[in-house]
């Protein structure tokens, strides 16, 4: 019977979904011995490696689905978002950095540089940032609840009482 990585990664997929992951990242791996190329494979191992705890194989598994492919928004934001899980937060800026400078108006990654400045003690480029990705997308809530955060660890009052009415009325008009 001939392996395809298709039906490999589907196997993967369906063993980590049962808590597996040892098994599902050895299914991966063998995917990848039969196509090196395959961003999705690379993608899978490194969310795989992240959900069974082990973040430093995630990150090498994330950096090679990006040197294949550096343009996937989603890819590049969960590889961001995990070097950011490790504390690694000058690289996790860069391909954040890096995404923006292809596309600006991605709302996801300006927020998540917000979050790393944050955690750099650089709250007023946090507060730029959120403010951003918020201009971009006025309902993002997660960039809503940052900036309300950073306004109230810079003591502008009024900014973060006036963010607590935005996130209010979002949230009633997401109960209706």
């Amino acid at each position: 019977m001939l392996e395809k990585p298709e039906i490999l990664n589907n196997n993967a997929i369906n063993l980590a979904a049962n808590g597996q992951y040892k098994e599902a990242i050895a299914c991966i791996k063998r995917a990848i011995t039969l196509d090196r190329e395959n961003t999705t494979l690379w993608f899978n191992l490194g969310v795989t490696y992240r959900d069974f705890g082990n973040i430093k194989e995630a990150e090498k598994a994330f950096s090679q689905a990006y040197n294949l492919d550096k343009y996937n928004e989603e890819l590049l934001e969960t590889y961001a978002t995990t070097c950011f899980m490790a504390k690694n937060y000058s690289h996790a800026a860069q391909l954040c950095q890096g995404g923006l400078d292809y596309n600006p108006l991605n709302h996801k990654l300006w927020n998540l540089l917000g979050v790393i400045h944050f955690n750099t003690d650089e709250k007023q480029n946090a507060a730029e940032c959120f403010e951003t990705a918020i201009s971009l997308n006025p309902f993002y809530l997660d960039a809503l609840y940052n900036l309300q955060d950073t306004y109230t660890e810079l003591k502008n009052n009024s900014g973060a009482a006036e963010i607590a009415k935005k996130i209010s009325e979002l949230e009633k008009k997401n109960c209706q």
